[in-house]
């Protein structure tokens, strides 16, 4: 508010002295001569009633400026802008001249009358010069708003730019993480030092063991680089992956699944429940006497993995990698992310479900 009263202060002031400058070139001396000569009353009257004329002028030069930004764009037509403007501009100081005109001679007696006589060709130029005014008044608004579109487009600009690099880098790093997960040497060796056992032991269900750990890392080599995967295609792995599981750890965790049908067909980044479990797994104890309790459930269009807390005596160090991929992946898909809640007694991340 300010600042819009003090640039319409400034435009009607250098406007007023702009006038005063270009008269005394216009006008013979003998003119200025006479009109020192008046009153400094009359003198003082005549320049009020000319800040006046001229904070109408600025005025109209603002309104036109504001109604046309609305209607014609300088980017899109600025042709037709700027003949429309001047004309609107024209029309306008004329109404203005000639309202003046009416009042000085309806209250010529109550208010300051014009300065001395003067010639028509002096009066033709007075009005030619109140006309550029207003033109050149407008030309400065336009300046000054074209000025402040090109700043804010530059800066949008600049952000896009930043934000691209920035999901460019985001992206970069996921496929990486992915990758490390298709040929995570401790997934394959775990797994491998199992079978072994169990090739030993139970020749059939080494031969079950062998044909999950396929399915899971054929998953994993075709669809970790996937953006979305229906819910579906991943409970499948992770039943695949859970056989893994039970097999390594025997009963010292505890996996419950209530998936409602209808939010099978919604869309999840893929990996993401063997991200979920892998972390629970990593950061609490596995025994049989007391398991760890892992429950995955839908809720509206939400899949929430809870597990309660058993803490490791001696807690591993945290590289933060699982839940910085999966978090990093909504990103890039949205604004909405995944929830972490944490009350001491259970950790729960809720991951959104995707249309």
């Amino acid at each position: 508010m300010k600042r819009s009263i003090t640039k319409r202060v400034l435009m009607i002031v250098f406007t007023c002295i702009f006038s005063y400058a270009t008269g005394f070139v216009i006008f013979p001396a003998s003119y200025w001569r006479e009109y020192l000569a008046m009153p400094a009353s009359r003198i003082l009257s005549d320049i009020v009633v000319n800040l006046l004329f001229y904070a109408a002028i600025v005025e109209l030069s603002l309104f036109i400026d504001k109604r046309l930004n609305k209607r014609i764009s300088w980017m899109i037509s600025p042709l037709k802008r700027l003949l429309i403007q001047a004309l609107y501009q024209t029309l306008g100081v004329f109404f203005i001249v000639i309202c003046l005109c009416i009042i000085f001679l309806v209250l010529g007696d109550f208010v300051a009358m014009p300065s001395p006589y003067i010639g028509l060709r002096e009066g033709a130029y007075t009005l030619i010069l109140i006309v550029l005014w207003g033109l050149m008044i407008s030309a400065l608004n336009t300046g000054n708003f074209l000025l402040k579109n090109w700043k804010t487009e530059a800066l949008k600009s600049a952000g896009f730019e930043i934000k691209a690099a920035q999901s460019k880098q985001l992206a970069a790093e996921i496929e990486l993480q992915a990758l490390k997960l298709q040929l995570d040497p401790h997934f394959v060796f775990n797994n491998l030092s199992v079978l072994s056992e169990l090739i030993l032991k139970d020749q059939q269900l080494g031969h079950e063991y062998t044909e999950n750990f396929a399915k899971v890392y054929r998953y994993l080599l075709i669809n970790s680089k996937k953006k979305l995967i229906s819910l579906r295609e991943e409970l499948r792995f992770l039943e695949a992956y859970l056989f893994l599981i039970r097999n390594r750890m025997g009963g010292g965790a505890d996996f419950r699944i209530n998936i409602e049908e209808s939010k099978l067909d919604l869309l999840i980044p893929p990996v993401t429940l063997q991200l979920l479990i892998e972390n629970a797994i990593k950061y609490n104890r596995t025994e049989e006497e007391n398991p760890l309790l892992v429950s995955i459930w839908s809720s509206d269009h939400e899949l929430i993995v809870s597990n309660n807390l058993l803490p490791l005596i001696k807690m591993p160090e945290s590289t933060g990698l699982g839940l910085k991929n999966i978090i990093s992946r909504y990103a890039l898909l949205g604004d909405i992310g995944p929830v972490i809640e944490n009350d001491h007694q259970t950790f729960t991340i809720k991951v959104p479900l995707i249309k």
